[in-house]
């Protein structure tokens, strides 16, 4: 019986499934968008989407924690400077994951994009246009 054991075990060892998850995750966070199978995507947003709660409270604790999961310090920057501002007012569901139609040629795994709700660039304009929106309030 399988009580309270969550999780996919994607027919791999524990380290090597940390090994993919940690990988995968790194190429989310570099990329913003990845190709991959289905069920590797839905348990890729179990890692990644704690960790963008992590960025959201930018603090050196945050950042430690989130650089024991990925083992990159410029994914972890990427992550807490430019992925972290984006969702600020988000309160959850930072990824989706979008199913494509064809599966993969050689085994025929159904195939997924998993990629961040939000495009990294709307926080910038974002808070251009609240900030033309004032200007117009305070010169009315």
């Amino acid at each position: 019986m399988r009580h309270s054991n969550s999780g996919r075990k994607l027919s791999r060892t524990p380290a090597h499934r940390k090994a993919l998850m940690c990988n995968l995750a790194k190429a989310l966070l570099a990329h913003g968008r990845i190709r991959t199978t289905e069920m590797k995507a839905k348990e890729l947003r179990r890692v990644v989407e704690p960790l963008i709660t992590l960025a959201k409270r930018n603090d050196l604790h945050s950042r430690r924690l989130a650089y024991s999961v990925l083992n990159d310090h410029t994914v972890v920057k990427r992550l807490f400077d430019e992925i972290g501002p984006v969702f600020a007012a988000v309160p959850g569901g930072y990824t989706r994951v979008l199913k494509l139609a064809m599966p993969r040629k050689g085994d025929n795994a159904p195939m997924a994009i998993i990629e961040f709700s939000r495009a990294l660039g709307e926080a910038d304009a974002a808070k251009g246009t609240a900030g033309k929106d004032a200007d117009k309030v305070n010169s009315a």
